[in-house]
């Protein structure tokens, strides 16, 4: 898991650190930086894939502008200055990725990689000295210096390092709709693409295992809904004639049970979505959800929260929200240290800073206020002061 990260000359970021928990909310009023945020992660998972190119950007999620506003514009005085982020990880092993764009028209971003361990310093020695042994024996590598032979067989091991790995794969989900509904199309992103693309033939995947653990797991959360009896996937043999076929418990007594996912309502599709992100083996283990309380009953949503905050310990992943509804906050634990509720804002320099809000300590014998009411009342900060 990735413990810090930091952020440094990004849109409006000059320089942020955020300790992140397993399941990390962020909160804030609009345009404080909170996608910044996301989208900064989502360009160093870039570099980690050494694929910086913008059809790959925007498949992850990330707004594609000039890279002069993709540079924090505080930098008056070098507006060429490299965008840096770094992560450390849980054995306090520390990557970095510097970025940096010449600005011409069509050229891509470019990435240094950097890596802060005993092992790394002991592999750039072996590098050097297998260099000289090739040197001495007069077969060393042609036009490749030995500092620049070092630097490509390092920057190859960290794109092998897992840790590495675990960022390669970080999207930003921001399921659609639309996206849900048509389920014939898949995105350049397998098996889930950012708006949903592939939602069904993942379903379809988990439905063919002989084990169909993950597949009754899904069905029993989706029991979150009401009037949901069952679903289950049509028998068509091709995937652009599949449909789900959902069962309304009161409906069951009727000649049409079942009716498909473009009859159904989207809190049905966003849940589906979500469950199936977190259960299956084929997603990432490092992801983002932007505004996680879209189409959902505050009531739902709370109860979303501490649903995926259990699937996510289950299965390994973590996860940073954005959400603007307070009911969501209700359902952090944040006596839970792998739980964490952060509060982003711009200081009066304009800069997105980021403050942890910690559990609340009501006065003895009072009842503690709940972070919803706590948000809507001003109290942890996140509101325009503006009016």
């Amino acid at each position: 898991m990735i413990q810090e990260i930091t952020i440094k000359n990004f849109k409006s970021i000059d320089q942020l650190k955020l300790k992140l928990g397993r399941v990390t909310v962020l909160i804030g009023e609009n345009g404080c930086g909170k996608t910044n945020i996301l989208e900064a992660i989502a360009l160093s998972s870039a570099a980690a894939s050494d694929k910086l190119d913008h059809e790959f950007l925007a498949s992850r999620g990330i707004r594609i502008t000039e890279p002069q506003f993709m540079r924090s514009a505080f930098n008056s005085d070098d507006l060429n200055k490299e965008i840096e982020t770094s992560f450390q990880f849980q054995n306090d092993k520390i990557i970095t990725y510097n970025l940096q764009h010449d600005g011409e028209p069509y050229s891509s971003w470019i990435s240094k990689i950097s890596e802060i361990s005993e092992e790394i310093s002991e592999y750039k020695m072996m590098s050097r000295l297998f260099y000289e042994s090739l040197e001495n024996d007069g077969i060393s590598p042609p036009n490749l210096s030995k500092s620049d032979y070092v630097k490509q067989n390092v920057k190859s091991f960290i794109m092998r390092n897992p840790d590495n790995s675990t960022l390669k794969n970080f999207l930003i989900f921001s399921p659609e709709n639309s996206s849900l509904r048509i389920f014939k199309e898949e995105g350049q992103i397998q098996p889930l693409g950012i708006h949903g693309e592939g939602l069904l033939k993942l379903l379809t995947v988990l439905n063919a295992e002989k084990n169909q653990e993950k597949i009754q797991e899904i069905k029993e959360k989706m029991q979150l809904i009401d009037w949901l009896k069952d679903f289950r996937i049509s028998d068509e043999l091709s995937l652009n004639q599949k449909s789900i076929e959902i069962a309304d418990r009161y409906l069951l007594s009727r000649k049409q049970k079942y009716f498909d996912q473009n009859s159904s309502n989207e809190g049905f599709l966003f849940l589906l979505f979500y469950f199936c992100l977190f259960i299956s083996d084929n997603t990432p283990k490092f992801f983002a959800v932007d505004n996680i309380d879209v189409t959902l009953n505050p009531r739902l949503g709370r109860r979303l929260v501490q649903e995926l905050v259990q699937l996510a310990k289950k299965y390994d992943r973590q996860v940073i929200f954005t959400t603007h509804n307070p009911a969501i906050l209700d359902g952090l634990d944040l006596e839970d240290d792998q739980q964490r509720l952060f509060v982003i804002y711009r200081n009066r320099l304009g800069y997105t800073k980021a403050e942890r809000i910690l559990p609340p300590k009501p006065p003895e014998g009072e009842e503690p206020v709940r972070l919803s009411e706590a948000f809507l009342r001003g109290y942890i900060g996140g509101l325009p002061k503006n009016f």
